[in-house]
Formats: C-alpha cells, structure tokens, sequence
C-alpha cells in the first residue's frame, strides 16, 4: 500500500525511500490510519534485517513515510535467475527467520511475507520490507480476520481480495480465522520452498483456485532438489503444517534448526529420497568408515585364502591316487594303480 521512490535527504545528505500514499487512498481515514500505523509499528523495530524508518511526514495532504534506502535486488528478481543454492537459501532464510522473530517479540506480525518483500544487499545482508499490513498483537493474543475491500495481492485485479497475497497466506489466513505468529511461520516456509525450487508453492488461474490450493492441495516433496537434508525436508514440513497446533509454534525454532544445520556444511547434503540421494549418502557413510572398511575386506581375504589352503592340503592323498589312475590307463604295459 503506497508507491516506493528514491529521494535524497537534503539536510542529513543521505539517499533515503520515499514511500507515498496514493492520492486517491489518502481520501480514506481507514487507509490514513493504517499508513500512521505501519510508520509506528517500524518505529519500534530496530532490527538490522528489518528496513528502518526516518520519519511520518505529511505535506499538503500527502501522507509519506521516510525510510532506510535498501540497496540490491528482491528476493522475487532474484528468483527469477533460478533457485538458490541450499547454503545461500539456508543463510538468507535465517536473516529472514531473525527478522521476524524480533518483530514477534514486539508482538508485530508481518501478514505479508514474499520474496518481493525482501531484499538483498550486494553483500548479502537481507531487509525485510513493507509492514502496510502488519498487525500487534492485543496483549500476546491472535487477532481477528481484517476485510479490506480494495486489498489487492500480486496477481489480483479484482476488489474484494483478503488482506496478503494469496500464494503466501496461511491456511487460517486463506480461511479469514484469527491469525498469530504462526502465519508468519507457515509464510516463511512458502518462501524458503520457493528459493529451494525457484518455483511457488501454491498456484492457480485465480486467486480463487489459489487460496484452493493453499487450503487443501498436497505439497509436492519431491520438487525439492537433489542433495537437500533430511533436516531441512522436516523443517519445512514443521512450517508447512495445515494444522497449526503441530506447526513451528516460534519462528526461532526455524532459526535454531538453520544455525545447526549451517554449523555443519555436511548435514545440508545428506537426504534420503530416491536412488540418487541414497548412492550419495552411501558413498558419505563408506567415506567415514573407509579404516572400517578396509579392515573388513582384510579380514574377509585372509578368511578365503585360509579356506582355500585347508581344501588344497586336506585333498592332496585322494589327488595323487586319481593321477596314478589315470596313467594306468594310458599305458598299454600291464600295470596296478597301487604300483610303484
């Protein structure tokens, strides 16, 4: 909600985002009102993953706000070159995961979590964008379903759109239940998917056939791609769970899980699904027990080359009669196989 410019601070010479209210919005004391409250609830997010806030200006009826310029691409353009690789996803993912366990803290909810709401630095710092439609929380509580009959998500056109973008609601948020932390959980998951596979989760030819999707279509494990942790597949099933009482119940368990997992460059490649990944961790295993190994094939040569030699010394006597018979039997002189 509100059109994005880059602008120049005369007074302080820095180069900061202007975000505006469009003209025709700020007619509208609701939309005045929630503009005020996105410029608040930045206000009290000071968080280096979170884009900051200047200032709430307003000149001659225009509502704007003065914020951090965040230099770089979006998540969304980046996507667009293909899927990220799984370090890079895990790393991007854990700034996202601190960012919004931060503003959890302050009892703020996102409600739009996507990749063209964040950013990434040419250094790889990550910002997380636009709370226009985040939400506190009323004394630690989830709040109720808001309907906004001009919202519109990404794809949308139409009125009538519930607050979010459709592809990256939660199934409560789809289904206007009361939502809580746990929203952002799920959205996180969307995202963290999309980077792995560089395709959306959830699609549809509308909006509606989406929200569909996030409601009850299965989730393809298999797009993942090959080389993935098993870690990594249950951590995204904890946050792509319908059911949110066996959901991620806080966003830092996310962030626990990818420090573990970045800790340890070898558990982001170990999975066990299908023929290429379990040739891969064969091959891991076999290489960490290669002295084990060797030792087995050792023991194992030495154990026939035994048995051989024992076979060869317990058959000598009935060899040599066989033999004596068959010379008998060539020679046409009279002879007796027991002769000598």
């Amino acid at each position: 909600m509100g059109e994005v410019y880059r602008a120049k601070d005369r007074k302080l010479g820095r180069s900061v985002a202007i975000k505006v209210l469009p003209e025709h919005l700020a007619q509208e004391a609701g939309r005045v009102a929630r503009f005020h409250r996105e410029a608040k609830l930045l206000a009290v997010m000071n968080h280096p993953n979170i884009a900051a806030i200047h200032s709430l200006e307003e000149s001659d009826g225009n509502h704007f706000l003065v914020l951090e310029l965040v230099e770089g691409e979006t998540l969304a353009d980046r996507l667009k070159q293909g899927r990220v690789p799984i370090e890079q996803a895990l790393k991007v993912a854990l700034q996202i995961a601190e960012a919004l366990e931060f503003a959890h803290r302050k009892g703020i909810i996102h409600r739009d979590l996507k990749p063209a709401n964040i950013k990434i630095t040419p250094g790889g710092k990550v910002k997380v964008l636009d709370f226009g439609l985040a939400k506190a929380l009323v004394n630690g509580s989830s709040v109720a379903y808001e309907p906004d009959r001009t919202a519109h998500s990404d794809a949308a056109t139409e009125t009538g759109v519930i607050l979010g973008t459709a592809a990256y609601m939660s199934p409560e948020q789809a289904n206007c239940l009361e939502i809580d932390n746990r929203s952002d959980i799920w959205a996180f998951g969307v995202v963290l998917f999309e980077m792995l596979t560089a395709k959306p989760l959830f699609l549809g030819q509308t909006i509606g056939d989406t929200l569909a999707n996030v409601l009850h279509a299965d989730i393809d494990w298999s797009r993942l791609p090959d080389g993935i942790s098993e870690k990594i597949a249950a951590l995204l099933r904890r946050c792509l769970t319908r059911e949110r009482k066996d959901r991620l119940q806080t966003i830092g368990e996310a962030g626990a899980a990818i420090r573990e997992l970045l800790a340890d460059p070898a558990e982001t490649t170990m999975v066990g699904i299908g023929p290429v990944r379990f040739r891969k961790r064969l091959s891991e295993r076999l290489e960490r027990n290669i002295p084990f190994v060797l030792l087995f094939v050792a023991l194992a040569l030495s154990a026939v080359a035994f048995l051989l030699w024992s076979d060869r010394a317990a058959g000598t006597p009935e060899t040599e009669k066989k033999a004596a018979g068959r010379s008998c039997a060539e020679n046409p002189l009279p002879c007796s196989p027991s002769s000598t």
